[in-house]
């Protein structure tokens, strides 16, 4: 099996050392560079196209971020796994946006650094535990997209007449469903066709239909008006 390529890049030298020595003690893994700054990344991710670089946020240069953007711009085959202490919600999703495919905690148990780089080299995704639940609780939060109100212009008994006219149901019909007066009726279509500019009932249709009325008005109780 050909071995996993790594760049390592990082501004603190103690943990690139420490880094290396980790990945040196894993057989299917060679290390094949390292980076302390984010122009030099970038250099070293042109000379060496390695598999997976894990990518410190906080470099001098050019932060991390910004070196993902752009190495993933001229050679997209390379997997990222940002590697730092910084796990706000910013930070996490400026990473996925860059084309980063993994997001692991410096402190994370080595297993969960070992996984990353296998699956990213795969072309997978991984996130360490903590991330994946952020990530979670923040898509659970969304409130979802409401769709915008049909016709707005009209009022919430002349959306629901108009669309029995998208149903070609007629004045009289409109009345016994609603239980409410022809009269009431005639007013209420009256004021249809001007807030939607239409000259007849045919248009009035058309016009609901289109928007994807008719077919659901229901059949409502009440007083005569």
């Amino acid at each position: 099996m050909d071995s996993i390529r790594v760049l390592i890049a990082d501004d603190h030298t103690l943990f690139r050392d420490g880094l290396r020595a980790l990945l040196a003690s894993i057989a299917d893994i060679e290390v094949v560079g390292e980076a302390s700054s984010g122009k030099e990344a970038l250099r070293l991710a042109v000379e060496h196209q390695p598999d997976v670089i894990l990518m410190d946020i906080q470099m001098p240069d050019i932060n991390g971020i910004e070196a993902t953007r752009q190495i993933l711009h001229t050679s997209p085959h390379i997997g990222i796994v940002v590697l730092t202490m910084f796990q706000d919600d910013d930070s996490v999703f400026a990473a996925m946006r860059a084309g980063a495919r993994g997001y692991v905690l410096k402190g994370a148990d080595q297993g969960v650094l070992m996984r990353a780089v296998r699956a990213v080299a795969n072309g997978e995704s991984l996130f360490s535990p903590e991330i994946a639940a952020r990530m979670m609780q923040f898509f659970a939060s969304l409130e979802p997209t409401s769709r915008p109100e049909l016709f707005p212009e009209l009022t919430e008994r002349e959306r629901e007449i108009l669309s029995y006219i998208a149903d070609g149901k007629t004045n009289a019909d409109i009345a016994e469903n609603l239980v409410i007066s022809m009269k009431t009726v005639r007013n209420h279509v009256s004021n249809i066709f001007s807030k939607l500019q239409v000259a007849d009932r045919a248009q009035a249709a058309i016009r609901a239909r289109e928007a994807g009325l008719g077919g659901s008005a229901p059949t409502a109780s009440g007083n005569v008006q």
